[in-house]
C-alpha cells in the first residue's frame, strides 16, 4: 500500500519537499589569530630579522657591561675574528640547508692552509699556483664528502665524523706536526698574508679578509634566491623525495653542495694564513662548533630547506661579540663557552618555534 502510495506523487510534491530544505552555504568559523602567532609567521618569513636584532641588542649590552667594548678597537676586533669563523659558516650554510652537516670543515680548512703554506715557503711554488693547489685540495675533500653521502647514503653526520678524524690524522701526518713560521712565510712568500692587511676608517681596521667575506657573501645570496641550483638546493633540503619527483637530480644537487663548501673552505686558508701569520696543524680546532652556531644564531633550519646567507654572516658577528664582550668583561673561557652552549639552545628552539608557523 505504502509503495502504491509513494508511485502516485508527482514532481511537484518533491519539489515543495526541497523548498523547505536549509539552503544556507557551508562556513568555517575563522580562528582568532594571537599576537604570537602573526610575530611567528612574519619572523618566519623574514628570518634575517631575528639576528640582526640579537646583534643590535648584544652590542648595546655588552657596551653597558663593559664600555670598553663600544670603541673601535673593540669592535675591529670583532670584525676581524669573524672574517674565517665567517668564511666557514657560509660553507657550512650551504651544507646545512639541504639538511646535512659538516664536521670536517675545521679540518679541510686546516689541510688546505698547511698545502699553500709548505708549497710557497718552502717547495718554492709560486703564491698563486700554491693556492690553487690548496683550493683544489679543499674541493676534492667536500667531494669525497659528498660522494659518501649522496652515492653511498650515509647520513651526512656521520661521514664527515668519520672524515673529520681522517682529516685531523692527514694533517698531523703531512705538517709533522709543525708549523710554518710568520718569519718563513713573509721571507719566502709574503703574498700569503695579502688578506691579513687593511686599511683603517675611523678607528676602525678593515682587513682585505673582511671585504672578500661580504663579496662571498653577496655572491652566495645572488646564487641561491636567482639561479636554478638555488632553487635545487632548497628542494632537496626541503622535501628530496618531492624534489627528485619534480626533476631534480638530487644526487648531483649533494655532491655539488658538498664540493662547493669545499672550495670555500680552501679559499678560506688563504684567508686563515693572512688572519693568523702562520700556518698551524692544530688551528682552529673550535671553529666547527662556531660555524654550526652562527649558522643557527643566523635562522638557517637545522632541518634544511630555508635559510639566510647574509643571516649567517650575522651569527658570526653575533658569536664574536659574545666572545670578545665576555672576555672585555673578565669572564672566564668556561663561561663564554657555556654562553656559546645557551647560544645554540635557544637558536634551535626558536627555530623549532617557527617552524610550527606554518603547521
Amino acid at each position: 500500500m505504502a509503495s502504491e502510495e509513494a508511485r502516485t506523487k508527482t514532481l511537484s510534491d518533491y519539489e515543495s519537499v526541497l523548498n523547505k530544505a536549509d539552503t544556507a552555504v557551508a562556513a568555517f568559523a575563522k580562528d582568532d589569530k594571537t599576537l604570537a602567532h602573526v610575530l611567528r609567521g612574519y619572523l618566519r618569513r623574514n628570518p634575517t630579522l631575528i639576528p640582526a636584532i640579537v646583534l643590535v641588542l648584544s652590542i648595546a649590552a655588552f657596551s653597558i657591561i663593559a664600555p670598553r667594548f663600544f670603541g673601535m678597537g673593540a669592535l675591529s676586533t670583532v670584525l676581524k675574528q669573524v672574517t674565517v669563523t665567517g668564511f666557514v659558516a657560509l660553507a657550512q650554510t650551504l651544507v646545512i640547508l639541504t639538511a646535512g652537516i659538516d664536521l670536517s670543515v675545521g679540518a679541510i680548512l686546516v689541510i688546505s692552509s698547511l698545502i699553500m703554506g709548505n708549497l710557497a715557503v718552502f717547495s718554492g711554488v709560486p703564491v698563486l699556483i700554491a693556492v690553487l693547489i690548496g683550493v683544489f685540495f679543499g674541493g676534492l675533500m667536500g667531494l669525497v664528502n659528498g660522494l659518501l653521502v649522496a652515492r653511498v647514503k650515509l647520513p651526512p653526520f656521520i661521514v664527515t665524523l668519520g672524515t673529520l678524524s681522517i682529516y685531523t690524522a692527514l694533517k698531523l701526518w703531512y705538517s709533522g706536526s709543525e708549523s710554518v713560521r710568520n718569519a718563513d712565510i713573509e721571507a719566502n712568500a709574503p703574498s700569503l698574508l695579502a688578506f691579513g692587511k687593511g686599511y683603517n676608517i675611523g678607528g676602525a681596521s678593515i682587513t682585505y679578509g673582511g671585504i672578500m667575506l661580504i663579496v662571498l657573501a653577496a655572491v652566495l645570496w645572488y646564487v641561491l634566491n636567482h639561479t636554478a641550483w638555488g632553487r635545487h638546493v632548497h628542494a632537496v633540503g626541503d622535501d628530496p623525495d618531492a624534489a627528485r619527483l619534480s626533476g631534480v637530480q638530487v644526487n648531483r644537487v649533494l655532491i655539488s653542495v658538498y664540493t662547493v663548501a669545499g672550495l670555500i673552505l680552501g679559499f678560506a686558508a688563504w684567508i686563515a694564513i693572512g688572519r693568523v701569520g702562520s700556518v698551524s696543524p692544530i688551528a682552529f680546532e673550535d671553529v666547527n662548533l662556531a660555524s654550526i652556531t652562527a649558522v643557527v644564531i643566523g635562522g638557517t633550519s637545522l632541518f634544511g630547506g630555508r635559510g639566510s646567507i647574509v643571516g649567517s654572516v650575522l651569527g658570526a658577528m653575533i658569536v664574536g661579540v659574545f666572545n670578545t664582550g665576555l672576555a672585555l668583561a673578565g669572564v672566564d673561557d668556561y663561561w663564554q663557552m657555556f654562553a656559546a652552549g645557551c647560544l645554540v639552545i635557544v637558536a634551535v628552539a626558536l627555530d623549532q618555534w617557527l617552524r610550527r608557523a606554518s603547521q
